[in-house]
């Protein structure tokens, strides 16, 4: 069956080809956290149980097609492994369906994409190179040509090697298939090529659940809102903001462990420091994103629901009926606007926009860029803040503005001339120059902050600071270990540096800071709560975040959730506040069988509460409720 005339039939040459490159890509290129040996074992077997199925019909084909089937084949499975390397560079994440219909940012990711090359990715083309010498025209005695029963036989032992792979992952991992949130986890225990199969299935799902939903989910959702996610108590700071213009700042890729901190006795962050002790700093805020990135934290921050699994709502649900706080504000008398020097398709938001009732979206068009006062993605900050005043101090008040910044954004390129402290050195060229970057844009939120007072709008407004997600992806653990003084980045600290710095600066009103747990999803009852906008018809799963009674717990798109007491990530408890390991269910001596685990209850409510936030996506529910009755 695996010879023919002596020789090693072509299809088991390939598969071993093909399956020992993928395992040494997954292995030494791809960053997946193995805990145990039963992960490396699977690991080890899907990238040859894969082959051998994908590579094994060609047994089924005729001698002429043979040769060019595997040839196309493989050059296909090398394209996806490698797309999907550098998605996870950028991203730390792998590629799904909605992700590759996001089309329309390709043309914005080249820089990102060039800075993810690297030298050694020459070995991945190795094999294929070899595959493709075996496969010339004249090379058809290479070709199989087996009778029936053999054929049958080669489709059979592949369907027992698959089955043998996903019973093995399900020992390793019981109900894989439902934990579909957690990416890493399907890859390592079914393989990339099988996931991207498992994506196909779950997107067609998703898709069909709009068609058969009829608001009736509606009643379930609202009941636990109400329960779990409301608060009407007015405290001291319902309504300080009354009246007041709201000026959003997105802080590109900006993470907390740089505020206070410095490199080589430099600060990094000098003027957000110091606005630390005027203004209400949270310094436990997480953000919430996924792979939608800055697109999901601007839908998190204006809808209090949660992104979705996979891809982006931007994309897949900009036709989706929202309540998104522009269009609350409108029924204030509030004009809204957006400034952001990027394309006005990246990420829809063009599209996305016009749903959610922004007035105004002063995109590229609205600016003069050239190659002098651009660098990277675009404009530079400083620029674009000093460009935008034209546009801000000629909006009717009061208005709700959000301002999204740009140069500190992978691959974090700064002119010499803008670099006020020194760059990191590490074996991470990302990680060095990000300090830089994040110091031009503390230097250009100082000077926008005098353009407010210049104009006389500094006084009249609450600004709003808020890191929109992590810059620095856990494929620099080993740089950012070093630059923490850590041994290692273990999940705990993974964890901790998804901490976003979040600021409310209301002029006139002392400063706090505020160690509660906070996530992006309590952005949008916060400002309404300071502005004193009733929001007890809203549906959202946030909490004000000056509210007396907020949830106690912020849940992460993966599953991983942290509370007061603890932080839930890769299946391990720990203690919030000393990082110590209170329970491991990776190791199956940790709990035994007769007892129960003490916190199962919050793992089922975080996934119950993200489970109502997608159906309330992927069923578009909204479009049945009256928001006014």
């Amino acid at each position: 069956m695996f010879t023919t005339r002596n020789k090693l039939d072509l299809y088991v040459l390939v598969t071993a080809l093909f399956g020992a490159k993928t395992y040494l890509v997954y292995r030494f290129f791809f960053n997946l956290n193995l805990e145990n040996t039963m992960q490396e074992l699977i690991l080890f077997i899907n990238p040859f149980v894969s082959a051998f199925l994908v590579f094994g019909i060609t047994v089924w084909l005729k001698e002429s097609k043979q040769l060019k089937y595997i040839r196309y084949v493989s050059l296909l499975g090398t394209l996806i492994l490698y797309f999907n390397l550098l998605f996870y560079r950028n991203f730390g994440d792998f590629l799904t369906l909605p992700v590759l219909f996001q089309g329309s940012n390709a043309g914005d990711l080249g820089s990102s994409t060039f800075a993810s090359l690297r030298v050694q990715d020459i070995f991945i083309f190795i094999d294929l190179v070899i595959i493709w010498r075996l496969t010339k025209k004249d090379r058809t005695d290479l070709a199989v040509n087996l009778v029936s029963k053999q054929k049958k036989l080669v489709l059979s032992l592949s369907i027992l090697l698959l089955l043998g792979n996903y019973i093995l992952a399900e020992i390793e991992r019981p109900q894989l298939l439902q934990r579909g949130f957690d990416r890493e986890y399907l890859v390592k225990n079914i393989g990339l090529f099988n996931f991207h199969i498992y994506d196909l299935v779950q997107q067609s799902h998703s898709q069909v659940q709009r068609v058969f939903a009829d608001g009736n989910e509606l009643f379930e959702i609202v009941n636990y809102v109400d329960q779990n996610a409301t608060d009407q108590e007015k405290t001291y700071y319902y309504g300080i903001a009354e009246g007041k213009n709201v000026i959003f700042i997105a802080l590109e890729s900006v993470q907390s462990f740089v505020i206070n901190n410095t490199v080589y006795g430099e600060e990094i962050t000098p003027f957000l420091n110091q606005l630390i002790d005027d203004s209400f700093y949270f310094e436990n805020f997480y953000h919430q994103t996924e792979q939608g990135k800055t697109s999901d934290s601007e839908f998190i921050i204006e809808n209090s629901l949660y992104p979705l699994p996979s891809g982006a709502a931007y994309f897949t649900h900009s036709s989706n009926t929202l309540h998104s706080t522009p269009q609350i504000l409108a029924n204030e008398g509030y004009t809204s606007a957006v400034f952001h020097a990027n394309t006005g398709s990246f990420w829809n938001r063009n599209t996305m926009y016009a749903n959610i009732g922004i007035d105004h979206f002063y995109d590229i068009n609205a600016y003069e860029v050239n190659e002098i006062n651009s660098v990277g993605w675009g404009l530079k900050d400083k620029e674009f803040f000093e460009q935008s005043m034209k546009y801000l101090t000629t909006l009717p008040e009061p208005y709700y503005t959000r301002f999204i910044t740009l140069t500190n954004h992978h691959p974090f390129e700064l002119d010499e001339e803008d670099a006020t402290i020194s760059q990191y050195d590490s074996n991470s060229r990302t990680l060095n120059r990000y300090f830089q970057t994040v110091r031009y844009l503390d230097e250009s939120i100082e000077e926008f902050f005098e353009l407010l007072k210049e104009a006389g709008i500094y006084e009249d407004s609450i600004i709003v600071l808020m890191g929109d997600h992590y810059g620095i992806s856990d494929f620099h653990n080993r740089a950012m270990a070093t630059y923490l003084d850590k041994d290692e980045i273990t999940p705990f600290d993974h964890i901790q540096l998804q901490r976003v710095p979040l600021f409310i600066h209301i002029p006139g009103h002392e400063g706090e800071v505020i160690s509660d747990i906070a996530g992006q999803i309590d952005i949008k009852p916060t400002l309404l709560y300071l502005l004193g906008v009733d929001d007890s018809k809203d549906i959202g799963f946030g909490t004000s975040l000056f509210a007396p009674n907020r949830k106690d717990y912020i849940a992460l798109r993966d599953g991983s959730f942290i509370s007061n007491e603890l932080i839930f990530t890769k299946d391990i408890y720990y203690d919030r506040e000393t990082g110590e390991e209170l329970l491991n269910l990776n190791e199956e001596d940790e709990l035994d069988v007769t007892e129960v685990n003490p916190y199962a209850h919050l793992n089922e409510q975080i996934e119950l509460e993200l489970s109502y936030s997608d159906r309330i996506i992927y069923g578009d529910l909204f479009r049945f409720y009256n928001f006014t009755n």
